[in-house]
């Protein structure tokens, strides 16, 4: 198909680099931007993100660069795809170079480090809220849409035209977009799903079964949804691609960083070789923090999170996190 769209990506890591292939593949001139001078001039030399995405060649009308400039010139539609923890200063960095109107979304998953808001206000902050904006988010891995596998997501603005047009530019037969007008829902659902992913991931590495994990996802979805609410999200969101779909997909399957890094905790393993044997951003270690902060900045009650905090940040270990959930005040489940 031929889109005759023209689209910069910003972040060349897996989830990048597998948006950039699924634009271009849909027709669009694509822009993939990294930070990383020695990475990009590997993957320019190459044709193919050899370090995350293996043998996937890029198409003709995907390139890369480490330019902003270039990044500002090429199109006024933006797609942000780098750590919460870099997405401010990389919108800083873009800004100056920018000399016409621009359309900003992303598809980062988790709060600002710096004070736990959410990242549309820092797109409102840095440009104006009247900014088209936009969110991608929902149960996606980057190597199965580099593969072409049948994938859905959900695509949240609350400028609905501008959601329609970035869900025809990466709508395809294999990868569905929908649309919707709770950023704030999708955003909460992408952030703490990650830390949720932890705590599973630290069960399953305990021995625990299907069970635990069941009951785990479970509950853990009541405490995105009481979170989300409180923000300013809808409960039907949370039902949905960006809340109980992609809490499943990462708590589930090892694809998932977030969850691998709680496996190997689980199995006794320290933080730091975790990391290291990973050797990917894990969101959900700063998203603990963040959410747990927030969760007691409004007086929610989240106890997975909260033991999970306690995991990442006190050093409480794993085995007494896990007694700590089970020996809480019974309760009715509503």
């Amino acid at each position: 198909m031929s889109k005759d769209e023209k689209i910069a990506i910003l972040g060349a890591g897996s989830w990048g680099t597998a948006l950039a292939l699924l634009a271009a593949r849909n027709g669009c001139q694509t822009l993939l931007w990294g930070h990383n001078k020695e990475h990009m001039a590997i993957l320019a030399e190459q044709n193919q993100n050899q370090r995350y995405l293996p043998d996937h060649r890029f198409p003709e009308n995907l390139s890369v660069t480490t330019n902003l400039k270039e990044v500002a010139e090429l199109s006024d539609l933006i797609l942000v795809c780098v750590p919460s923890h870099a997405f401010k200063n990389t919108l800083i960095q873009l800004k100056p170079h920018l000399t016409k109107s621009v359309k900003i979304a992303w598809a980062t998953k988790g709060f600002n480090p710096d004070d736990g808001c959410l990242l549309h206000e820092i797109v409102a902050e840095l440009f104006s809220p009247q900014t088209p904006a936009a969110i991608l988010s929902g149960p996606t891995f980057a190597l199965e849409v580099a593969n072409n596998l049948p994938t859905a997501i959900t695509i949240a603005s609350s400028q609905p035209a501008f959601a329609k047009e970035l869900s025809n530019i990466l709508h395809s037969d294999l990868f569905r977009t929908y649309t919707s007008s709770d950023v704030i829902g999708v955003e909460v659902g992408g952030a703490v799903k990650n830390v949720l992913a932890i705590a599973a991931g630290v069960a399953d590495g305990l021995g625990f079964g299907a069970n635990t994990r069941a009951a785990l996802i479970t509950r853990g979805l009541s405490e995105i949804i009481r979170l989300g609410i409180k923000l300013g999200g809808n409960q039907e969101t949370f039902m949905g691609l960006a809340g109980l779909g992609d809490l499943i997909l990462t708590c589930t399957d090892n694809q998932s960083r977030n969850r691998r890094f709680g496996l190997a905790l689980g199995l006794g393993k320290d933080q730091a070789s975790a990391i290291g044997e990973i050797g990917q951003e894990i969101e959900g270690i700063s998203a603990a923090k963040e959410t747990y902060l927030l969760a007691k900045k409004y007086a929610i009650d989240m106890p997975i999170i909260e033991q999970t905090y306690n995991v990442l940040y006190e050093n409480l270990a794993p085995s007494t996190a896990v007694h700590n959930l089970l020996g809480r005040e019974q309760k009715p489940e509503y």
